[in-house]
């Protein structure tokens, strides 16, 4: 499908249904900050410490540069990726945010919703707002992966990873960079974390595990229940032994989301993960890190990799997109980015700036000289 070539004349002949909604990322992002109270939005937006993680996520994308390829047929051109046995129609996937009920009353059943009519992948925290089954009754047959947080209590996370399996999602992300939470100052400053406000826990108070830890029902003590999941909630005494046990119990695609070193990733493919996620939190956990695409670069660059690479943190326009996925990742992760869009128009907001970032990168592509993503490879790029 010619995505971008459709999207302008619908823009140019004033027949696009979104006219009112923003293009540019910087009117989403300034639109969502004038929507959103001081608490959300610093949720949202903030990062780690002095937040170099953050900053420098976007700022090393400059480092990296296309190769454009011209005289080449670029009429038919397709930005399909396959991933699992399967064929998505673009390398997008909705990465997991969680608690997405301080950003739009109708939470992450708007994003489900939306990357359903989109077809790319939507991937559920585990500090979602909307529970894993209510996601799956309202989106049966679109594609939805699982995220969870290792925590203290290996019962309840074995049975969200078996609920998410018997609901119909078809993959489950184990992420491995917040094992606590980082130092975010934005949060300390307004002395305000959701999950006080009983805001994402979602999936605990429906889990029969973790229910069955408290002494009455949450619906009659929410506050023993909130405290009860700040303690189960994330484990740093969490080790590959203990992924390794994950990788037991469930059969569905697994893979590992917040790694940055090739060591790391020699590791989560030698312990049989499916798949990992180049990926530092978007600076919300460590601040310092290397940035994402960097670390991407050079994990990718002379090692032999004998599994899936996908990519999170930073992108923000589809020039982002073809550079990862010319160094070498199979599918990239849009997080903050389409949550400004869910904060200015919930559903509606997601699809059009999701369908504005295919049809950039149908654009990007074709402009490049390239007509498939399976061309993009490290000499489409130049690195400075």
């Amino acid at each position: 499908m010619n995505y971008g070539i459709e999207s302008q004349l619908k823009i140019y002949t004033k027949t696009n249904e979104n006219y009112d909604l923003p293009i540019s990322i910087e009117d989403w992002r300034r639109i969502a900050m004038e929507t959103l109270n001081k608490n959300a939005w610093g949720y949202l937006e903030g990062a780690a410490g002095n937040e170099d993680t953050m900053n420098e996520n976007r700022k090393a994308f400059l480092r990296y540069y296309i190769r454009p390829r011209y005289l080449r047929n670029v009429e038919g051109r397709d930005i399909s990726i396959e991933l699992f046995g399967k064929k998505f129609d673009t390398p997008f996937i909705l990465a997991p945010i969680g608690v997405q009920s301080i950003l739009h009353k109708d939470a992450e059943m708007a994003t489900a919703r939306a990357a359903a009519n989109l077809k790319m992948p939507f991937v559920l925290s585990t500090v979602s707002s909307v529970s894993i089954e209510d996601i799956a009754k309202e989106n049966k047959n679109s594609e939805k992966w699982f995220q969870i947080y290792p925590g203290r209590d290996k019962k309840i996370m074995k049975s969200m990873i078996e609920r998410a399996d018997n609901s119909g999602y078809s993959a489950i992300m184990v992420t491995v960079d917040t094992t606590m939470l980082g130092w975010r100052e934005i949060d300390l400053k307004n002395a305000y974390l959701p999950f006080l406000e009983g805001e994402g826990i979602a999936n605990y108070l429906t889990d029969p595990e973790f229910r069955s830890r408290l002494g009455k029902n949450p619906e009659d003590n929410i506050q023993d229940a909130i405290e009860e999941f700040l303690f189960v909630y994330v484990n740093p005494g969490f080790t590959w032994e203990d992924f390794s046990e994950i990788r037991k119990w469930t059969d569905l695609p697994l893979i590992i989301k917040g790694i940055s070193s090739y060591m790391d990733v020699k590791k989560a493919f030698e312990l049989k993960a499916d798949a990992v996620v180049i990926s530092n939190h978007g600076g919300r956990q460590v601040d310092g890190a290397i940035p994402s695409i960097d670390a991407l670069n050079e994990i990718t660059g002379n090692n032999k990799i004998n599994g899936s690479i996908l990519f999170d943190s930073g992108i923000r326009h589809a020039a982002d997109a073809v550079k990862a996925l010319a160094l070498g990742a199979k599918a990239v992760l849009i997080g903050r980015p389409y949550a400004y869009a869910l904060s200015v128009a919930g559903q509606r907001g997601v699809e059009c700036y999701m369908n504005y970032l295919r049809s950039e990168m149908d654009l990007e592509m074709g402009l490049a000289g390239y007509s498939s993503i399976k061309e993009l490879n490290r000499d489409c790029i130049y690195i400075k």
